[in-house]
């Protein structure tokens, strides 16, 4: 299944390869490598999560239970393919990425 900007699929599972430094090198989706474009910027934030409406409990010094990492990134799984802008967000007290949206930049590179 692709996710297409016509049809985004919240929540898929990704694996996302990092630098040294900390940043998006690469992610791994649809059996693909999609590469992260070293001279693009690339956005990094994080949100809280809505603990008042999960009513998540955790013991006392588990960590940080509230910080949602997002990161936005522009791939492309080969040389001359079209980029492609990726969001990948990480819960709180997961390892897992998940890919949120795609958006086609096709048009815009042009």
């Amino acid at each position: 299944m692709t996710i297409t900007p016509e049809a985004p699929t919240l929540s898929t599972p990704v694996d996302v390869r990092f630098t040294a430094a900390g940043t998006p090198l690469a992610v791994r989706y649809g059996g693909r490598i999609w590469a992260v474009d070293p001279t693009l910027d690339t956005a990094h934030w994080f949100t809280r999560d809505s603990w008042w409406e999960t009513r998540r409990s955790v013991p006392v010094g588990i960590g940080n239970v509230l910080d949602i990492e997002y990161w936005r990134v522009q791939v492309s799984h080969t040389s001359d393919s079209p980029l492609r802008t990726f969001e990948l967000r990480r819960e709180p007290l997961s390892e897992q990425w998940l890919l949120t949206s795609i958006t086609d930049d096709g048009a815009a590179a042009a």
